[in-house]
């Protein structure tokens, strides 16, 4: 693709960036099959290319973002399908991020909208604050119908019933069982310690029957993911330096991630700090250290399990396929445990949680969320996996089958105790 960038907007590192991302783009179309707006709503700027197109006029005009280019920005699931089937190696991710970031400098959003999302960038990233909205949210779940579709989707999201803060996945230290093979740090996650604290518990269990110690820092600390991927670059470049000292104070082998979402952003924590002189080369070691606990355990060479009589079907997460290109090794581990492991056949399409999409855009995610659901149920699936707790939150709110992560059902059959949400099935 041609560009018409001045010399003078081109001394801007970032916009040197976005450039050079521009310039591999071909308009081939590939992308358009993978894009889960495109293939619901059928608007080609609604697609990656058109989305391109919009923010390559936006950028090089230096314009602020009009009504139009916000909405179309505004519905990227950042699900990155587009990046997977890009044969030019379009980095999609980091030129939508920029335009995320231009979007919310420059576009006076409705009061409404701004509320909405200033609130949610305060309230999820804090896992108190986090706690208290959904203990509200349950309060008024009987009068559900009556709220906006914006709040009705943070009703729908409240489990029942909410789960207690665990007692053995705080923050702390947790010992190898037998001699330490190394240390391992471990992010709870703001949204997953309230939402799902026994992934956490399942992790550090399993860990350390494997021979690791592990250590969890301060749950109140944010890796700066969602306020990234709402545009609001200040506070999660703030979140992203404190997570930094953190994990470089702890002085960890490899930092385990459980959350797909958190992990995508950690490891571009590198390009995020590369304009920073004080965390540029911290930065790049946290996101060689990053690493998500189906890549870890794959490494390890787990036993091969007996069958068993459980059929999974496996949900990947866009984070973690698309964002990360880890596929495998989830399917090879859940296998090699001896489940009977199946896929939906549209398992490189998004299910529409992407972080806060599901609150902001409600009727896409709601729409994508039943074509999803509709393909998982074809499977007959005893247990649905996934590796994210947005994925398995959007999927537990339409399906009666239990959803776990797939570290539950890995620790569960490797000498764990059978998770909670299992007791019904025989």
């Amino acid at each position: 693709m041609q560009t018409s960038f001045t010399p003078q907007q081109l001394a801007d590192p970032k916009i040197a960036h976005a450039e050079n991302i521009l310039r591999k783009c071909v308009h081939c179309g590939f992308c358009t099959a993978t894009c889960p707006t495109y293939v619901l709503l059928g608007d080609e700027l609604d697609s990656p290319r058109g989305r391109i197109m919009l923010i390559k006029d936006m950028l090089e005009g230096n314009k602020p973002a009009t009504v139009d280019t916000a909405k179309h920005v505004d519905r990227c699931l950042s699900c990155l399908a587009c990046t997977s089937t890009c044969p030019s190696g379009v980095n999609y991710m980091h030129l939508i991020d920029q335009a995320r970031v231009h979007v919310e400098e420059t576009y006076d959003r409705p009061l409404v909208e701004r509320t909405l999302r200033n609130l949610l960038a305060f309230i999820m990233p804090r896992p108190f604050w986090f706690r208290l909205s959904l203990i509200a949210a349950s309060l008024v779940k009987p009068f559900a119908r009556l709220l906006p579709k914006s709040l009705r989707a943070l009703v729908d999201v409240v489990p029942s019933p909410l789960p207690r803060p665990s007692a053995e996945a705080g923050a702390g230290f947790y010992p190898a069982h037998g001699i330490s093979k190394g240390r391992l740090g471990l992010l709870l996650g703001c949204v997953q310690s309230v939402l799902d604290p026994a992934i956490n518990s399942a992790t550090i269990r399993l860990l350390n029957r494997l021979g690791y110690d592990v250590k969890v820092s301060d749950q109140s600390q944010c890796c700066g993911s969602l306020t990234h991927h709402m545009g609001k670059e200040h506070a999660a470049l703030a979140s992203a330096k404190a997570s930094i000292d953190q994990w470089t104070d702890d002085k960890i082998d490899a930092l385990i991630i459980t959350l797909s979402g958190c992990g995508t952003t950690i490891k571009d924590y590198g390009h995020m700090m590369q304009q920073d002189a004080n965390y540029a080369s911290k930065a790049e070691i946290i996101s060689a250290k990053t690493i998500d606990i189906t890549e870890f355990l794959a490494e390890l060479d787990l036993p091969q399990n007996a069958p068993q009589n459980f059929r999974v079907t496996y949900h990947a997460p866009c984070s973690l396929q698309h964002g990360q290109k880890v596929k495998q090794p989830p399917l090879e581990l859940l296998k090699r445990a001896g489940f009977k492991v199946v896929e939906p056949a549209d398992n490189h399409l998004c299910c529409g949680s992407a972080g806060t999409y599901s609150l902001l855009q409600p009727d896409i995610s709601n729409e994508l969320k039943q074509r999803k659901i509709s393909t998982i149920n074809s499977t007959t699936p005893d247990i649905i996996a996934t590796g994210n707790i947005g994925c398995m939150t959007q999927l537990q709110s339409g399906v009666a089958t239990p959803v776990l992560h797939t570290v539950e059902l890995l620790d569960w059959a490797y000498g764990g105790p059978k998770p909670s949400k299992l007791t019904s099935l025989a």
